[in-house]
């Protein structure tokens, strides 16, 4: 099956909403207990308020014919803020591909730095892929605390010359990868 990463259109909104609650309940459960579950995401978001909190993002998903499968979202100032895979499409390499897809934008974009809260269930895969834990924290959503992880990557070392943009890619097409994900 074909999977393309795009940028995310207003159009999206609906889907990408639904993949948060989705992800949060069925695909954070071996981390999270269902009041903490509950407090991260009580219901599917509204699109109005999701469209309001995902604008200003440099927001990339993956999809197949069957619909969105995954998305990350990037600030400006180098904050990756979502990155969220379907729960039966985990450990695919659609996480990868969209991680690999934000990287190349923020290097195209002149960042040197990215950085992330990363839950329990991502902090591995951000680990994969060369970020450093700098301290845990607890985060309380709706009277409820959460773990998580403060993470850094590094783009390129101080001195050396930014990766050339010409490896950056808008639309990355996979056919059955089978990389690990969160």
């Amino acid at each position: 099956m074909s999977l393309i990463i795009r940028a995310a259109v207003p159009g999206d909104t609906a889907a990408l909403a639904r993949l948060f609650h989705a992800a949060v309940h069925r695909g954070t459960g071996a981390h999270y207990n269902a009041a903490q579950r509950a407090a991260w995401s009580p219901k599917v978001p509204d699109t109005a308020a999701w469209a309001a909190r995902l604008a200003g993002l440099i927001t990339l998903l993956a999809e197949d014919a069957s619909g969105v499968q995954g998305f990350i979202s990037l600030r400006p100032d180098g904050l990756v803020d979502f990155s969220y895979v379907a729960p039966d499409r985990l450990r695919q390499g659609i996480g990868t591909e969209l991680y690999r897809a934000v990287e190349a934008r923020a290097r195209r974009l002149g960042l040197h730095h990215l950085t992330t809260e990363a839950s329990l269930a991502a902090r591995p895969f951000f680990a994969r892929h060369g970020w450093q834990v700098i301290a845990s924290q607890e985060v309380e959503r709706r009277g409820v605390k959460l773990l998580n992880f403060r993470m850094e990557k590094r783009l390129h070392r101080a001195g050396m010359p930014a990766p050339d943009a010409a490896e950056a890619v808008d639309q990355v097409s996979m056919t059955g990868a089978n990389h690990r994900t969160r």
